[in-house]
């Protein structure tokens, strides 16, 4: 039902906690794959994906070409696109098996994507300025940003040309999508900084 494509940069550290949330929805049969697309790392964020069972690409292409060659090997009908180092809430299997339900049953699944809301205020024991600031943001309808992750029909990512090149891809994927087609999923997901 859905493969989770992964960007990676360097990630062995931030990738364990990323696929160890995955778990779940492995066992729920909702992920069939999960895709590292590498930018030519060189520690052992191959050795990492490999023992967790991940197909791995590596390329020293642009993100957005990377991200493309992933998808365009994927065979599930629902992409999860993620950083290394986002880790979904636990509810995040119910919350996405819902999203991918409801769209199909309405006929919505080529015209709405979704993204994890950000870690709200509580959820963080102090929350930087930048954590309140994209929390206000999302509240007053702002776009989500790419370590929110993205869930889409792999038709309607085709039919909106994917990622283009460049290592600006996630965000003009999120722009060209806009705010009104993307719907935030009932979790969050916690993401540290990092180079991808």
């Amino acid at each position: 039902m859905l493969s989770v494509i992964i960007a990676t940069n360097k990630s062995e550290r931030t990738l364990v906690p990323t696929l160890a949330a995955l778990v779940p929805g492995a066992t729920a049969g909702l992920i069939s794959e999960a895709i590292v697309a590498d930018a030519g790392s060189r520690d052992a964020t191959a050795e990492v994906a490999d023992v967790a069972g991940c197909r791995f690409i590596a390329s020293e292409a642009p993100l957005g070409e990377r991200l493309q060659a992933a998808a365009a090997t994927a065979r599930a009908p629902w992409l999860l696109f993620l950083r290394a180092g986002t880790v979904p809430d636990p509810g995040w299997v119910t919350a996405t098996r819902h999203f991918i339900e409801q769209a199909e049953l309405s006929g919505r699944a080529e015209s709405r994507a979704a993204a994890f809301r950000p870690p709200a205020a509580n959820d963080m024991l102090r929350p930087s300025l930048a954590e309140v600031l994209a929390l206000m943001r999302i509240a007053l309808g702002g776009r989500p940003k790419p370590d929110q992750g993205l869930l889409i029909a792999r038709r309607f990512y085709q039919t909106l040309g994917g990622h283009a090149g460049g290592d600006d891809a996630e965000h003009a994927l999120l722009r060209r999508l806009g705010r009104r087609r993307i719907v935030m999923l009932g979790v969050s997901a916690a993401s540290p900084p990092q180079t991808i």
